[in-house]
Parts: C-alpha cells; sequence; structure tokens
C-alpha cells in the first residue's frame, strides 16, 4: 500500500498553501428545504451532468450522494480514499465500491466515511491512527463497516485525522481516530481504533469534526466543542490550550447548526444568523475583522443563513433563500466571485445559482435545487470534478461519472 503522505500527518506544520488544498468539510445529514417552486435560474438548468446529487463534502478529494442514494467520489486517492478499490487519481466521479445505498457522506484528507440508508457507519481511506473506526490501522480501499454495531444519523471527519457521529437511537455522540488534543472528546487524548463515546451524555442533533477540534449542537440548541484551543476555535472565551470534554461557547446564543473549519469554527442561530469564532486572520470569522475570537462573533450584512461550511481559510454558506455567499482567504478562487482577492466580509458567489447545500473544503462545492453539482477553487487533485486540474474562479459543473 501508499504510505501515508507526511505533509498531511503533520498539518500544522503546511504552508498555506498546501492545507487550504487540503481541508475538507464535514457534512450533516439534512439540508434546507429548496426554494418553493425548486427551480434553479438558467445558468444551473444549461449545465448537463449524468448525476443527479443532494449532498456534498469537499476536500483534496470530494464526494457526493446522487438522488438515487449512490457514492461517488473524485480527486486525490493515494489512499483509496475515493473508494473505487484503486489508488488512482480520479479527476470526474467515480462509483465508491460495493453497491451500497448513501444518505451522507463525509470527506477530509486521506479518508471518507458514511452513512447507509439503514443508517450503518462505513469508512475508508487511511487509517493510520484508527480514522476508519474497524478496530485496525489498516488502509482500506473500499468501504469497511465502522465496528460496534452502532446506527448512526450522521457521520462527520476531521484532519487531525478523527472520525465523529450521532448514533441513531440516543442521539449521543461516539468519535474515533486521533486524539492527541482532546479532540474525540472522552477525558483522554488516547487514540482510539473503534467508536468511543463522547463525555457527558448530551443528546446531540448534529456534530462537525474540524482541524484538531470537534463542535456539536445538542437537541435543545445548546453548542459545545472539545479539543485543541490554539487559536479559539472551542469558543468558550478562554485560551485554554485544549479542552478534553465538550465545552458550552460563550455568549449563551442558541444554534440550530455549527461547522467546525481548520482553526474556526461557525454556527447558525435559531433566528437564522450566523456567527463564528477562532482564527479570523484571513477574513474566515467574516466580522470584517482579522483577529483571533475567542468567542462567538455576528458575521457582517445581516443576512439569513440556513447552513454554514467553515473550511481552512474561507467560510461559506447558503441564505434562507437558497443564495450562495463565502468569506476568507481565496486560495484558488474558493470563494466564487471570479478573483483571489480575500474578503473580510460575505461576498456573493458569482452566476446567480441558487444552492441548497455546499461544502467548503479543498475549494468549494455545492448542490443546486434542481440538483446539480458545481464546485469552485483549487483544482490541484482535481477534486472539482470537471476532468481537469485548473482552479476556477466561478462555479463549474462536476462532469459526468468516469
Amino acid at each position: 500500500m501508499p504510505c501515508i503522505d507526511n505533509r498531511f500527518r503533520f498539518a500544522p506544520l503546511l504552508a498555506p498553501a498546501l492545507l487550504v488544498a487540503a481541508l475538507g468539510c464535514r457534512e450533516d445529514a439534512t439540508s434546507p428545504a429548496s426554494r418553493e417552486d425548486g427551480a434553479a435560474p438558467a445558468l444551473a438548468t444549461s449545465a448537463t451532468t449524468a448525476l443527479a446529487f443532494y449532498q456534498m463534502s469537499a476536500s483534496i478529494h470530494s464526494c457526493g450522494v446522487t438522488t438515487d442514494n449512490l457514492a461517488y467520489c473524485w480527486g486525490e486517492n493515494t489512499e483509496g480514499e475515493v473508494g473505487d478499490g484503486t489508488t488512482i487519481q480520479r479527476l470526474t466521479p467515480v462509483a465508491v465500491a460495493g453497491g451500497l445505498r448513501f444518505r451522507q457522506v463525509s470527506a477530509s484528507f486521506y479518508h471518507t466515511c458514511g452513512i447507509t440508508t439503514d443508517y450503518r457507519a462505513y469508512c475508508w481511506g487511511s487509517n493510520f491512527v484508527g480514522q476508519l473506526g474497524d478496530g485496525t490501522t489498516t488502509v482500506h480501499l473500499t468501504p469497511v463497516p465502522v465496528a460496534g454495531g452502532l446506527t448512526f444519523r450522521q457521520v462527520t471527519v476531521g484532519l487531525s485525522p478523527h472520525s465523529c457521529g450521532v448514533t441513531y437511537a440516543d442521539r449521543q455522540v461516539y468519535c474515533w481516530g486521533g486524539n492527541d488534543n482532546g479532540q474525540l472528546g472522552d477525558g483522554t487524548t488516547t487514540t482510539r481504533l473503534v467508536p468511543t463515546a463522547v463525555a457527558g451524555g448530551r443528546q446531540f442533533r448534529v456534530v462537525s469534526a474540524g482541524g484538531y477540534h470537534t463542535c456539536g449542537v445538542t437537541t435543545s440548541n445548546e453548542t459545545f466543542c472539545w479539543g485543541s484551543n490554539r487559536f479559539g476555535q472551542i469558543g468558550d472565551s478562554s485560551t485554554a490550550i485544549l479542552r478534553r470534554r465538550p465545552t458550552r461557547i460563550a455568549g449563551g446564543h442558541l444554534f440550530r447548526q455549527v461547522s467546525a473549519g481548520w482553526e474556526h469554527t461557525c454556527a447558525v442561530t435559531t433566528e437564522d444568523l450566523a456567527y463564528c469564532w477562532g482564527n479570523g486572520r484571513d477574513g474566515q470569522v467574516g466580522d470584517g475583522k482579522t483577529y483571533l475570537r475567542f468567542w462567538p462573533k455576528a458575521v457582517r450584512g445581516g443576512l439569513s443563513f440556513g447552513r454554514v461550511s467553515a473550511g481552512f481559510q474561507h467560510t461559506c454558506g447558503e441564505t434562507t433563500t437558497n443564495q450562495a455567499y463565502c468569506w476568507g482567504d481565496n486560495f484558488g478562487g474558493a470563494l466564487g466571485d471570479g478573483t483571489y482577492t480575500a474578503r473580510l466580509t460575505p461576498v456573493a458567489v458569482t452566476g446567480g445559482l441558487y444552492f441548497s447545500q455546499l461544502s467548503a473544503g479543498g475549494g468549494t462545492c455545492g448542490v443546486t435545487p434542481a440538483s446539480v453539482a458545481y464546485c469552485w477553487g483549487s483544482n490541484i487533485y482535481g477534486q472539482l470534478g470537471d476532468g481537469t486540474t485548473t482552479d476556477r474562479l466561478t462555479p463549474t459543473p462536476v462532469a459526468g461519472p468516469s
């Protein structure tokens, strides 16, 4: 098997240009309702593709679930993270092997996890710290079941690397994989090869695995984070280096969705307002400043958001009317506004497209209400899925399958 690429094993030492191409965003299983008429503007409907997607996850490889519940991936494949049984780089979508039917997938660095339609968790790709959760450290080029027999509503994968999921029956969060910063939330820094319960016994609606931290929203709309806090990404107003157990963020806001990025975190309140905290030096917090933020700060502009997705140095979100906005660093054109210019506050994605779900990762990908997939930004590894390795400054349709 190919060896693990040490550029990403020791991710904090990477140059920004490499890291921004590598981060994957962890997606929840559901997205806001589409526009009432279910239609996308003419630019979206004019694009043609053989696949209809309803959910996407972007990293140095990207994956998506089609409307008939099949998983496809493309891009970097050194460790089998595309899941087609090979280590061949793919510039257009290929089907994940095994014929499983998925409801959600999450891609990050060199591994991928997904939830099947019967709520079972499967993972594939790199496994050097047990991030696949099968009780081994063996690389798997095709999906393997996560050990323990648990059923999950949602799964998320992070860069540390680690993985987490919300169980179906009792909404508990379990995590597995790397834990050097306490990102598994079990009160230790011990690596776990199989799912291990997060401390506290709280019921969660959604969980999101970031760089070296993890966040989740409970069923009572409280947000907790755990793991690394070097840049304030835990959001509890402290400068503690790490938190090994879930810690409630400061400010008393009630949130319904959260997304953990590389060194920052963003979330949407029950009133549809976006807040971010953590490393804002590239504008990814969206408050018009370039500071570290140790508690939630409102994203400028007063937009009403349905969801947000925190990437490496940028953030994107779709409004309650399905319009796409991004902010932060613009490496490779990740903001989709047709430039390479960093933005400290939200800027509209060019093209007039409507999106029901966005994923900020190694580039950015999204799905329109008409189930058409688009990607833009860095394309070093073919993660945009358009058949090239050319960066795109504006949304470009994902090609049909290989």
